[in-house]
């Protein structure tokens, strides 16, 4: 037995116990018929360790989740409190104290009048009450065509029907079609693939943003309800957006009646040094959806944050949003995200990101070396590099190429090496980063000290 890892045979029962029962996500089941499960015990900072033993530096935050780093007892012990006091209780038509204690927390938070918080369970069900609301509303408000969805190419929006259809990731789809129709796509504001003004970051946004304008009239502006877009797009690596772009999609969804819905599951609570994205690039949302960092992954909780324009029907008369969720808002839930955010204030968690995020980059940036790397691109602690055949040409890999470099080859490299990422090919092979927010340089450097030697090693089996 190793250091804080199991014996032989419990490990040995653990892997059987897998294999025979657990039904793991978005995994290729059959890959662990020879090879083993990879089970995470412990976490603790920026680290967490194996049934082995072995340490890793999570350079994914568990899946951008784990703001705060792992083994906050302070957390802990606020869920503890809360489920010896109220363990549950639905806010069907009651509340408990968490739940409008949290309400106008992140209310506070929000830009401009996103006063009106729906808790969920998690992202996705934020993503589909957003689209639930949108039509509802206009139903509601005299203009019962508008029920259309726009979203931008390669985006991932979630995995229930909804929230699937507006994802724009076709091969994520196929096996679950027939799916939610009236969903349409525009292009990403990834400016190293631009097929436009990839000389011209304004001008690139703009004619991004424009392209949502033309979608919106091919389908009839009346039947269009509502422009769902991440602060910085996630699939495909970290799109960041373009000076000027958000600024034209706000003037586009106000001439033509559209609600603007940020989707901000990621990009939230401290990944880009704000509580919301919305607040770093400068634009008014109609509604935000978000999860993850809301809790720090302490316990599962999401929100979607309406303004209170949306709200308005829905406070005449007998009408009511015929939606909701068991455990949205949950009280133990609610509790731990109240701590995070005290925690989150006390220590300048935001104000860290946007002190360090500069060295984060420069760091990633020494990558630019390697002739695998073609761009680092992201914002605050969210990167995404990408890898290219040819640096000169950006020659992306074929398929075939794809598959045996990240999943072949990557994937399981970079974590015997100690880090946990992402090689992810939605969209051109990709290395994503999404640290805790804790880190520091030290970490940083572990990053690029990894991946520099993985990728190297990599050029060799190409």
């Amino acid at each position: 037995m190793t250091s804080d890892g199991l014996d032989d045979a419990a490990f040995d029962r653990l892997q059987q116990s897998a294999r025979d029962h657990l039904w793991l996500h978005f995994s290729r089941m059959g890959s662990y018929e020879t090879a083993e499960v990879p089970v995470i015990v412990r976490g603790d900072g920026a680290y967490i360790y194996d049934a082995r033993g072995k340490r890793y530096l999570d350079g994914l935050a568990g899946l951008f989740v784990s703001q705060l780093g792992h083994g906050r007892t302070e957390l802990a012990e606020a869920a503890a409190k809360q489920a010896s006091e109220l363990a549950f209780f639905p806010l069907w038509s009651y509340a408990h104290p968490k739940s409008i204690e949290l309400a106008e927390r992140v209310a506070s938070y929000a830009p401009g009048d996103l006063n009106r918080v729906f808790f969920t369970s998690g992202g996705g069900e934020a993503v589909e009450t957003a689209w639930k609301l949108a039509k509802n509303y206009f139903k509601l408000t005299g203009k019962p065509m508008k029920h259309k969805v726009i979203s931008r190419a390669i985006a991932y929006h979630g995995t229930t029907h909804g929230a699937l259809s507006i994802t724009g990731l076709p091969e994520l789809k196929q096996q679950f079609e027939p799916l939610v129709p009236s969903t349409f796509r525009v292009p990403n504001t990834n400016i190293y693939r631009a097929p436009i003004h990839g000389d011209d970051p304004v001008a690139f946004g703009r004619w991004a943003a424009d392209q949502i304008a033309v979608a919106i009239e091919n389908e009839g502006p009346s039947t269009v309800a509502a422009v769902f877009l991440e602060p910085v797009q996630n699939a495909g690596g970290c799109f960041p957006p373009p000076p000027g772009y958000f600024e034209r999609v706000r003037e586009i969804c106000d001439e033509y009646d559209v609600l603007l819905v940020s989707d901000e599951v990621i990009c939230a609570y401290g990944r880009l040094g704000h509580m919301f994205g919305a607040e770093r690039y400068g634009y008014q949302p109609d509604m935000i959806t978000c999860a993850k960092g809301l809790t720090s992954g302490y316990a599962p909780l999401g929100a979607m944050i309406a303004t209170d324009r949306l709200m308005e029907p829905f406070l005449q008369g007998n009408t009511s949003f015929a939606h909701g969720y068991t455990f949205g808002g949950h009280p133990v839930s609610a509790a731990v995200a109240l701590t995070n955010l005290d925690i989150f204030e006390r220590e300048g968690i935001n104000e860290h990101v946007r002190d360090t995020e500069g060295e984060f980059r420069a760091t990633l940036e020494k990558l630019l070396d390697l002739p695998l790397v073609g761009d680092v691109r992201g914002d605050g602690y969210f990167y995404g590099i990408e890898l290219v055949k040819d640096k000169t040409t950006k020659e992306t890999f074929n398929d075939e190429e794809s598959e045996r470099l990240l999943r072949g080859f990557l994937s399981k490299a970079l974590f015997d090496a100690g880090l946990y990422c992402r090689a992810d090919d939605r969209g051109d092979p990709v290395i994503q980063l999404s640290p805790p927010l804790i880190c520091d340089q030290s970490h940083f450097d572990e990053m690029e000290q990894i991946l520099r030697s993985v990728l190297t090693e990599a050029e060799t089996k190409l």
